[in-house]
């Protein structure tokens, strides 16, 4: 089963349009993950305010090609979709949702999808704090 959409957008992210597009017959699971930015982190010395994300030319292709390698032999469908841009707290900055057959298959190829955008996608994130400290964070969503 396919990758049905891979989308690295500065667009908002819809959670209901993701799953829409994995609905299948063939599959009685689905399963979701929203990633959002939230108004905290550990190593900031005051409150989150934003994230934002860039992303090299690359990043579309290298998410379909983990989304398919998260996939592999299940015959899972995913859609998958990562935002750039300035994100606020609350905005959704990764949706992933993904049909199986079963239960067991849709969890799995779903947090390898996030899991492998954490290790490996070329994005990278600007934190903004209240207090206008700035920080980049590595490599991944």
């Amino acid at each position: 089963m396919p990758v049905v959409q891979v989308a690295i957008t500065a667009e908002p992210l819809d959670l209901a349009a993701h799953l829409r597009l994995v609905t299948d017959a063939t599959c009685g699971a689905e399963t979701s993950f929203v990633g959002r930015v939230r108004d905290h982190d550990p190593d900031a010395a005051s409150a989150v305010v934003a994230l934002e994300y860039s992303a090299h030319p690359d990043a579309e292709r290298v998410l379909g090609e983990l989304a398919a390698r998260a996939i592999g032999d299940t015959g899972a469908r995913v859609a998958v979709s990562h935002r750039i841009g300035r994100l606020s707290v609350g905005d959704a900055a990764v949706v992933i949702a993904v049909a199986a057959g079963h239960r067991g298959e849709a969890f799995a190829v779903c947090r390898e999808v996030i899991e492998e955008i954490k290790r490996s996608l070329p994005v990278w994130k600007r934190q903004v704090e209240a207090d206008g400290t700035t920080a980049w964070k590595g490599l991944g969503g």
